[in-house]
């Protein structure tokens, strides 16, 4: 007997139809998948105690890029959240996006004022997200080596349960 394994690139719901299927000459089989947060991606209990204990210093920075023929993804995740409503219908957010080009982000963009009333780079509590945390993680490396000291990737709207604890900050 020759096992043969394909890999192929596909949505989670089309991957765990393809796998409960089986070739005629098997029994029918079912799996579950379960998909995991990204890596570095807090959990959504530490999350909540993260927010709780940040207060009113909380920054949500959304490294989403507004251009969507740039980053064709973040249009999807924008229609759950959308980027313009950092500094408005959530007043502690700011967009600055994360360049996967040149690996960096404007930190010029994030207001001074929030940050000394954080307390300063190495205490403010920043959360990053971009639509699910790929971004968020690279962005919190970015700011970690820019002196933040207290960052969190907070994954971003495509993660509900982690959207649902600080998304509207």
């Amino acid at each position: 007997m020759m096992l043969v394994i394909f890999v192929v690139l596909c949505s989670p719901s089309a991957l765990a139809v393809s796998l409960a299927r089986s070739p005629p000459h098997l029994p029918p089989r079912t799996s579950t998948i379960i998909m995991g947060r990204k890596p570095g991606v807090m959990d959504p209990s530490d999350l909540q105690t993260f927010v709780t204990n940040a207060g009113a210093g909380l920054i949500v920075v959304d490294v989403r890029n507004p251009d969507f023929a740039v980053e064709p993804g973040d249009g999807k995740s924008n229609e759950k959240a959308p980027i313009a409503d950092c500094g408005g219908a959530r007043a502690r957010a700011v967009n600055v996006i994360y360049d996967r080009g040149s690996s960096s982000m404007d930190l010029s963009s994030i207001p001074q004022a929030w940050i000394e009333a954080g307390g300063g780079k190495a205490t403010v509590p920043v959360i990053t997200h971009c639509g699910g945390g790929g971004r968020g993680q690279k962005a919190k490396e970015f700011l970690e080596a820019n002196g933040f000291g207290n960052v969190v990737n907070g994954g971003g709207p495509e993660d509900d349960e982690c959207w649902q604890v600080f998304g509207s900050k």
